[in-house]
């Protein structure tokens, strides 16, 4: 098949002393300059051009983001499409908005966005049944709506709720503890960090909370009135940045448990808990096995979903009052399809599961014991399980690519699910056909992918196809509703989503087999996805996108330059891309496990090889590229998308454009305006209906 793509005469790079962003060319596209930085890695010569882009207050940085800004800008802004997408947006993400609640002592805790409105305001509602108050209002915070409010926790009385302000997306925010009887903040001013896992103890004294800085995460205690720049320091001073830590508290307020993941979705984790009731001595319940274990209290037991001797998980119970090896239970022993996550609720044990991607909620006795199981009434997501072990309710919620998001309280005694919240569908579910297919990677292996689109389309090659994917982390793709995603599908488009190794639709295995090393199978699994959308008849190189955020974002970044010829346009958001230097950024040091490092010979190879920031080639036949991302990301470094922006701009030898949508205060973690939101989207759509020659 010969791409409609041109190669055509590369202009000559103009290098000036003076300024780091020329006038526009006659195209409209900046120029930005090189200045070769050379580095030795294991003997290999690594050239950067562009790394004065990492610094990212510079003047000269700041005047490069404000030209790419404007050109970008001219090319998007006024496009006719433009304006009929916005209104089509604006229909289909001003719906109302509710979130899985948290229940305490008949108040329950949630975030509400009504249609009309810009943020989730946090309300309150006494009694299931009662009237829903909005207690925290961040409309109030700040008049252009940039600081967002969230519910991090409440205590067990349900008189207090810890809440965090965020600016932008940023994932550091302002911590406030709110005292629901006197409608007021408590006086105690807490600084932004990255806070977690706020857990009030049963006295009502005080709260144990997490918090991430750049020596690593610890676990500290702060008591009411107290200072906290003097909480002191309970667990993980001795942890380093390249390690994760999570505590959580039993409801009865006896055991303090913590667990320390051996990096991002950690192939080896330990777990030590405290019986706070006697002298609070820190006992070990495993550090030594290569295994991952997620613990959860239920009354005196903990129960621990784990992967030792059991690549799709099982769950084992240990008495923490003899937690030795010799004493744990497996009560729920592995199975064929891989479970991905439990909730012990109304002393039950709620447990998910994915079987060939298909997802389902199985509950057990605490012994084990199965009783029933609750299905997607359709190809969709369960997810958001949530739950306590002295409660009767409990939560879990359902959505699709084309419907959104429904929320289920299941009474656990009667096991009987009913709706607590939904969202209206903008969109005739009726109209649209989910279903899964499965095509062979490289190596042969048999990879499934989603896809959806309107049951009249007639797929003829043609037509215009969206193609996403994750592939990390242990992190599934399942099918959840996505605004985007039914904008596309409503227009006549193919909305595809591919299953990678490196996820973890089919527990550990399939995560490792995507991860370190074997990195490339991922790249590998999405290109044959992309192949097999061409020659099952679903669409064609010209009529062919696909879009990734993250981890995502280094997958299409890695997939655009291995295979520049599959593609029409490519969306890169809050991307990683030059995994040569990743590792010395942020928090990056938290992914070494899953990605290696290039200070290691034998992970520099191929990370090196794989790189996209490195498998650029001047001349190359490049798609229509729009990275995104901004300042507001302290997550994945924006310097990533900075090079690869400028790189690529100067490297291709193709007539498209290679664009940076760059946001001054936009972050990788949400908490933006839905205004904002709105416009960005639009930004972003515009271009792949433009690339595509899609009409809205």
């Amino acid at each position: 098949m010969v791409h409609r793509r041109m190669l055509f005469c590369a202009l000559s790079v103009l290098i000036l002393a003076a300024s780091a962003t020329l006038p526009a060319t006659a195209a409209g596209e900046p120029t930005t300059e090189r200045h070769e930085v050379t580095d030795s890695v294991h003997g290999i010569e690594i050239i950067d051009p562009y790394r004065w882009l990492e610094d990212q207050q510079s003047p000269e940085t700041r005047a490069w983001i404000d030209a790419q800004n404007e050109y970008t800008q001219s090319m998007l802004g006024s496009l006719p499409m433009r304006a009929t997408l916005r209104a089509d947006l604006e229909r289909l993400m001003r719906t109302d908005q509710v979130s899985r609640p948290i229940h305490r002592r008949g108040r329950y805790f949630f975030t509400r966005r009504a249609a009309e409105e810009d943020l989730s305001v946090i309300c309150m509602r006494e009694g299931s049944d009662g009237e829903d108050e909005v207690i925290i209002d961040p409309h109030t915070l700040s008049p252009d709506h940039k600081i967002s409010a969230s519910i991090m926790g409440a205590s067990p009385d349900g008189k207090m709720m810890a809440y965090g302000l965020r600016e932008g997306g940023e994932d550091e925010l302002i911590l406030r503890i709110f005292d629901i009887d006197e409608r007021e903040d408590l006086a105690d001013e807490f600084p932004k960090s990255r806070y977690y896992d706020i857990m009030f103890d049963v006295r009502g004294e005080g709260f144990y909370y997490g918090d991430y800085d750049s020596l690593g995460e610890r676990v500290s205690y702060h008591a009411f009135g107290s200072d906290p720049a003097g909480d002191a320091i309970l667990f993980g001073e001795d942890l380093g940045p390249e390690m994760g830590l999570s505590v959580s508290l039993s409801e009865d307020g006896r055991y303090l448990l913590y667990t320390v993941y051996h990096g991002s979705a950690a192939r080896k984790s330990e777990i030590y808990f405290q019986d706070l009731s006697t002298d609070g001595e820190l006992q070990t319940v495993v550090n030594n096995i290569e295994a991952r274990f997620d613990g959860k209290i239920g009354g005196r037991t903990l129960f621990m979903h784990t992967t030792w001797k059991a690549p799709n998980g099982r769950i084992m119970a240990v008495d923490l009052e003899n937690p030795a090896r010799g004493n744990w239970k497996e009560i729920i022993p592995e199975t064929r399809a891989a479970l991905t996550g439990f909730t012990p609720a109304g002393g039950r044990l709620m447990v998910r599961y994915l079987s060939s991607v298909t997802p389902t909620i199985k509950i057990f006795e605490a012994d084990g014991k199965y009783l029933t199981a609750m299905k997607p009434p359709e190809i969709g997501w369960l997810g958001s399980m949530a739950g306590r072990w002295r409660d009767r309710e409990a939560f879990f919620s359902y959505s699709t690519y084309h419907i959104p998001k429904k929320i289920y309280s299941l009474d656990l005694e009667t096991l009987t699910p009913s709706i607590w919240a939904r969202v209206e569908n903008p969109l005739d579910a009726g109209e649209y056909d989910v279903k899964q297919v499965w095509f062979s990677s490289r190596d042969g292996t048999r990879v499934p992918m989603f896809v959806t689109h309107r049951k009249d389309l007639e797929l003829d090659g043609t037509t215009p196809t969206l193609l996403t994917g994750y592939g990390g982390f242990n992190s599934s793709m399942l099918p959840y509703y996505s605004s985007r995603a039914a904008l596309w599908i409503n227009s006549g488009g193919v909305y595809a989503v591919a299953n990678l190794r490196g996820g973890g639709e089919f527990g550990d295995k399939w995560h490792r087999d995507g991860m370190l090393e074997k990195k490339q199978n991922t790249f590998d699994d999405f290109i044959a996805a992309a192949e097999a959308l061409v020659e099952e008849g679903y669409t064609n190189p010209d009529k062919l996108a696909i879009m990734g955020g993250s981890n995502g974002g280094l997958l299409v970044g890695a997939a655009l330059t291995q295979r520049p010829d599959l593609f029409e346009a490519v969306v890169c958001t809050y991307p990683l891309l030059d995994m040569v230097r990743f590792h010395k950024f942020l928090v990056a040091k938290w992914w070494v496990p899953e990605y290696g490092s290039s200070d290691d010979p034998a992970q520099f190879e191929y990370i090196h090889a794989y790189s996209p920031y490195h498998r650029a080639e001047k001349g190359g036949d490049y798609p229509a590229v729009l990275f995104i991302t901004g300042d507001g990301d302290t997550r994945v470094a924006p310097l990533h998308a900075r090079k690869m922006t400028a790189l690529l701009q100067w490297a291709t030898g193709s007539d498209e454009p290679v664009l940076l949508h760059y946001n001054t205060d936009a972050g990788h973690s949400g908490g933006r305006p839905l205004s904002e939101v709105i416009e960005d989207a639009t930004d972003h759509m515009t271009f792949l209906y433009w690339q595509l020659g899609m009409e809205p």
